[in-house]
Formats: structure tokens, C-alpha cells, sequence
């Protein structure tokens, strides 16, 4: 601040008491072979987090973290074993649209989609996220449409209804993975805290504030949640809510204790989805070879597992 010699001396003595001048670096970029770039930044306190680039013929997108490490602990997430650092600050996750446009060459207004499902749990650190989803919004800032921010949570009640009551207008994600407590519960440690009907009815009530269709993000195990009668149950509990289902083959990492589904049981699991009614699509991730997809966010610095 005190190089700033047009402000006057008294704005540049007060401005560091209000102020951080961002040390959001960069420690490494990982191209992937589809186009997709993670990157690996150092936060003011050595603390580490990871953003990712998708563009598409249509738009550009970046995946931020709101947290280091995460405190859900997903037994199919490699961001899950890592644990729980810290929260990230709300300049810290809008940093990470302004890092990656500024590495792209791209005017941050030209990232048109953020989607909040990078590493942690969004409504655990629901002050900070709101406050980047507010500069993301403004129209002085980054001037986004509600329509194009997605926010992606593990299922806490109180805090989805929270963001209805804001009526910020995001769309949201809800990262279901199976259709009974019994099986969620194996595979989210967290799960035990809240039933499954507990936060669809909270869902529901996002859904009646914003009209938002919801999308259910359900990341398919080999032998834990990927039978046809399975689908048949979680077609069962979305009935009567507008939602949009998205099936997401497991994404290999160094250690995961589980396996992922086979193409064709996949595509059964889908099948059974759509007889009864319910959209669904199989969004086979990006950047895999870098270990930048859904799932494989672990702070790495150097190339990953080779699939």
C-alpha cells in the first residue's frame, strides 16, 4: 500500500487495517489433454487450494474450491481422505475466477459458469461462500446470472434452507450417491447426521422458493449403489420434484477404497431412471488424465495416477 504514492498518506496508513492485497499464487498448471486446466495455488498462509478451467464451445467454466480439504470425508473423494484444513475466505474463492481468467487470458466477465463443487462443503463455510456468490452477482463486479453459478452440497437441511431464505437464486447440486440411508451412510460419514427425507424436504423447499430445477449428482459404486432396484428407489424418493439426475462413473485416484460401475451397468442404472420417468444423464468428467475431475481433487503437484 505505501508504494501507492497517488492515494493520500492517510488512505495508505488506513487501507492495510481493512485491506489484504491478495498472495493467491500460483504453484502449478496442469493441462489436460481435453482442453481442461487444474491449478494449484498457495494461499497467503502456505494453506493450498485447487480450481479448475473447463471451457466449452458455448462457455467458460471454472470448478472453485471453498475449502482446503474437506470435512464430509466421501469414501470415493480423494479431497475426502485428505480431511479438513481450513475455510477458505471469501476473497480467497472469488480469487480463484480472477487467477484462472487472469492464466487464460480471459477478462474475469468472460468466465460465464462457476460451479462450486471443487474441494469442501459449501454450507460449512456458508458466510464466506455467500459473500463470493454476492461479487459474483454484482453487477459491478462480476455481473453473473444466478441461472450460471451452481452450488454443490453433501445434503445439510438447515443450510439449503438458509440459501432459499437468501434468495440468492443459485442453481443447486445435491450430492445424493444413494437412494437409502442404510447405503449413504457407508459411503458418507457425515450421512448419519441428517436422513435422506430430512434434506429432500429441504431440497423441496429450495425448489419452491426459486423454481430452480435441482440436480442430483449420484457418483456410481461398483456393488454399493448401482443395482436397478436402486434406481427404481431413487426414482421413488425424487418423485413430484423437478429434477435433473446426473450419473457420474467413479473417477479413478491413488488408494480409493471403492471401484466404479461398469459402462454397461451404467447405462442400465440409467434406463431404469428414465422408465420411471426421470431425466437423467451420464456426465463423464473432464480432465481426468490430470486428476482434475469430480472426485480426484487432492492437492497434487505432480501428475497423478495414469489411467
Amino acid at each position: 500500500w505505501g508504494e501507492m504514492t497517488d492515494l493520500p498518506r492517510r488512505l495508505r496508513e488506513a487501507l492495510p487495517a481493512e485491506w489484504r492485497i491478495s498472495e493467491f499464487a500460483l504453484v502449478q498448471a496442469f493441462p489436460s489433454a481435453d482442453g481442461s486446466v487444474k491449478y494449484l495455488f498457495t494461499l497467503h498462509d502456505g494453506q493450498r487450494a485447487e480450481a479448475v478451467y473447463l471451457p466449452y464451445a458455448d462457455r467458460k467454466t471454472v470448478c472453485i474450491s471453498c475449502q482446503v480439504g474437506c470435512p464430509a470425508g466421501c469414501t470415493f473423494c480423494a479431497t475426502g481422505k485428505m480431511g479438513f484444513g481450513r475455510n477458505l475466505t471469501g476473497p480467497e474463492i472469488l480469487d480463484q475466477i480472477l487467477a484462472v481468467a487472469y492464466h487464460q487470458g480471459l477478462s474475469p466477465r468472460e468466465i460465464r459458469n462457476v460451479v462450486l463443487m471443487g474441494m469442501g462443503e459449501p454450507l460449512l463455510n456458508y458466510e464466506n461462500v455467500t459473500w463470493a456468490v454476492r461479487r459474483m452477482l454484482n453487477k459491478h463486479a462480476l455481473a453473473m446470472s444466478p441461472r450460471r453459478i451452481t452450488l454443490s452440497t453433501v445434503g445439510i437441511p438447515k443450510g439449503i434452507r438458509r440459501l432459499a431464505a437468501d434468495d440468492l437464486g443459485v442453481k443447486l447440486a445435491l450430492s445424493l450417491h444413494a437412494p437409502d440411508d442404510e447405503t449413504r451412510k457407508k459411503i458418507i460419514p457425515t450421512a448419519h447426521r441428517y436422513t435422506i427425507a430430512e434434506i429432500m424436504d429441504a431440497v423441496r423447499a429450495y425448489f419452491d422458493r426459486t423454481k430452480r430445477r435441482v440436480t442430483i449428482e449420484y457418483t456410481m459404486l461398483r456393488g454399493v449403489n448401482d443395482r436397478e432396484e436402486q434406481a427404481r428407489e431413487l426414482a421413488r424418493i425424487l418423485k413430484g420434484l423437478v429434477a435433473h439426475v446426473n450419473l457420474i462413473p467413479f473417477n479413478l485416484w491413488e488408494g480409493a477404497p471403492v471401484a466404479g460401475s461398469g459402462k454397461k451397468r451404467i447405462q442400465r442404472f440409467a434406463a431404469a431412471l428414465e422408465r420411471a420417468g426421470v431425466p437423467v444423464t451420464v456426465r463423464w468428467s473432464r480432465g481426468v488424465d490430470v486428476g482434475a475431475a469430480c472426485g480426484q481433487l487432492a492437492l497434487r503437484e505432480t501428475k497423478p495416477l495414469s489411467l
